[in-house]
């Protein structure tokens, strides 16, 4: 899946002309929490969200720093608190440094975009052109469309047995010791031993995922990875 088959087409986008006034009621109209911020050409030259407006001289919101801190604040600083509580423009306000992705782009990089900037959306960009937006609410919805149903024509016990030992078998956290499979009207028993909580976890979802599976019970038993090792 990419971006294009998960994101929100139908957005509302600011002007870097328009007031802070006119983008808090675009936003509160439209129920969004940011919304991107183009130029007369449609580019995306920035994103403004509720963040960015609610602390206003206008409501008494502005931050109030102590005395101290003031005395530490450099000129720049002073006067960036300043223009964000007072500043009537988008442009003023806005977040300039925008984090767009390609509407090719697949869901693993947009991920990576949200964790590395620690965004909470991604404009989507085509030919320069904002076309809609990613957020982590359209990233859960791609995660129910691949919510599995529920199996038609199970495999025997046999073959599913064999299935549970293969998906073991390809991962890197397999145990050094045998771990025993036993699969009953499909529900899969697991015996042996395994070196930490983790990997016993990691068998039992292992299991969990091979497809025909109706339930995991574990009876794996957790030892220090360090024993057996003369340590």
């Amino acid at each position: 899946m990419r971006a294009k088959d998960i994101m929100t087409e139908s957005i509302v986008c600011v002007n870097v002309k328009e007031t802070v006034f006119d983008a808090a009621e675009l936003l509160l109209g439209a129920g969004v929490s940011a919304a991107p911020v183009v130029n007369d050409k449609g580019n995306v030259v920035g994103i403004v969200s509720e963040a960015d407006l609610i602390h206003r001289a206008e409501i008494e919101t502005a931050p109030r720093k102590s005395w101290l801190l003031r005395l530490l604040d450099s000129e720049a600083t002073a006067a960036h608190d300043y223009v964000t509580s007072h500043a009537r423009k988008v442009a003023d306000v806005m977040t300039r440094e925008v984090v767009t992705a390609s509407d090719e782009a697949t869901l693993g990089e947009l991920v990576g975009l949200i964790e590395k900037h620690h965004v909470k959306r991604i404009p989507i960009v085509r030919d320069e052109k904002v076309v809609g937006i990613v957020s982590r609410a359209n990233l859960l919805g791609a995660l129910l469309s691949r919510e599995p149903d529920g199996a038609v024509g199970l495999p025997d016990d046999k073959k599913l047995r064999h299935a549970v030992v293969e998906a073991f078998d390809k991962q890197a956290w397999k145990s050094r010791w045998p771990v025993n499979v036993v699969v009953s009207d499909g529900v899969v028993h697991l015996w042996g031993f395994v070196g930490g909580e983790e990997v016993r976890k990691a068998y039992r979802v292992a299991a969990e995922n091979v497809p025909g599976v109706k339930k995991v019970k574990s009876h794996l038993r957790s030892i220090p990875a360090t024993v057996g090792m003369g340590v």
